[in-house]
């Protein structure tokens, strides 16, 4: 018999052990192995542009074949990914590595958000997406702090086991995603061609978007809104150093910053009523405010300015979750979320440079 909770609760650990590991400092621990920064550089590059490539796909087959499918598939992605680095001697294994983790991060994306809305709306729960939304939100920023804070013991490990325990916890997971069950709302007209399948997907998908102008927006303004407050982020942890910051307290620094996510995360909960244009609005203001602090040249001030960042990151980002949800098509669900992704994957890439070139001019 179908139970809910067990089918939520199977999604968060799978969160947990999928998140969590000690190889999640990968840059430093590159810097570490000898690589430069000009090679990590192109490293990122790949896993962007290999992102961008399978985003959408993976989406569509999410829809097609089924979303456990695909969270099985990303697991098994990140397996090879991670055993590939275990074993990479030479700089084209790293890459080959860093393609197989982009594999693992667009087959997860949209996957796992499309099965528990499905969940929760076939037992006519799907009110509670948004408060699970926000703790898949908690979850994230609170491994992605644990991951800073062990990013001293992955050095002194050394890269081979600290891989090697990542592989650990993604069998674990292997194991928590055979368990979930399956479930899918829309109507399945089968094609005894998948190809077929396949295009209706898209096709239906893009049709949709065309006619939802209201969700493109919503969708560009969320992927923005994020990509401000990740590059903010991204820029802090190397600004806070060269403002003065000991070393002792930057990884607590860090954690202080993925603790504003998980607080508005929780504080969206209690805002229900507002509406969604407000919300922005205040977001937006509140990520400005956060880059002009993280000028101020004193890292007490700049730690702040990023904490108040992800703050107003999270809180949209669950409240655009919601919203969007609730207009997709069950049918195409998983492929619009991959739309999504690839929207904010496009808008790094643009941003990122001018990002670069901004903070280091003022």
């Amino acid at each position: 018999m179908f139970s809910i909770k067990k089918q939520i609760r199977r999604l968060y650990t799978s969160s947990v052990l999928g998140q969590i590991s000690l190889s999640g400092a990968w840059v430093a621990i590159l810097a570490a192995r000898g690589f430069s920064l000009a090679q990590i550089g192109f490293a990122e590059t790949i896993f962007h542009i290999v992102s961008i490539i399978f985003e959408i796909p993976s989406g569509v087959l999410a829809d097609v074949f089924g979303r456990k499918k695909t969270l099985i598939i990303s697991c098994l992605m990140r397996i090879t990914g991670d055993i590939v680095m275990v074993f990479s001697n030479n700089y084209a294994l790293v890459c080959l590595s860093i393609a197989f983790h982009a594999l693992s991060y667009n087959f997860a994306s949209g996957s796992g958000d499309a099965l528990a809305y499905d969940s929760l709306k076939s037992v006519g729960q799907e009110g509670h997406f948004e408060k699970y939304a926000s703790n898949q939100l908690v979850i994230y920023r609170t491994c992605e702090g644990i991951s800073t804070l062990a990013a001293g013991l992955s050095l002194m490990l050394g890269y081979k086991i600290s891989y090697s325990v990542s592989v650990g916890f993604s069998i674990l997971q292997l194991i928590v995603l055979s368990s979930l069950i399956e479930v899918y709302l829309g109507e399945r007209t089968q094609s005894s061609r998948v190809w077929e399948e396949i295009k209706k997907c898209f096709r239906e998908s893009f049709l949709f978007l065309k006619q939802a102008r209201k969700a493109m927006l919503i969708m560009f303004a969320n992927s923005l809104v994020g990509a401000m407050d990740i590059l903010l982020l991204f820029f802090l942890q190397a600004k806070l150093p060269m403002a003065g910051i000991p070393r002792w307290l930057l990884g607590f620094a860090l954690l202080f910053l993925q603790a504003g996510g998980i607080l508005g995360a929780r504080a969206i909960l209690h805002a229900k009523k507002m509406r969604y244009r407000t919300i922005f609005v205040i977001a937006s203001i509140v990520i400005l405010l956060g880059i002009l602090l993280e000028h101020s040249g004193m890292y007490v001030i700049m730690t702040l300015g990023g904490f108040m960042a992800a703050f107003a990151d999270d809180a949209m980002q669950v409240k655009n979750n919601t919203l969007l949800q609730d207009m997709f098509p069950s049918e195409q669900r998983a492929t619009l979320i991959s739309i999504e992704s690839f929207t904010f994957s496009v808008i790094m890439i643009v941003l990122s440079p001018l990002a670069g070139m901004f903070f280091e001019w003022w």
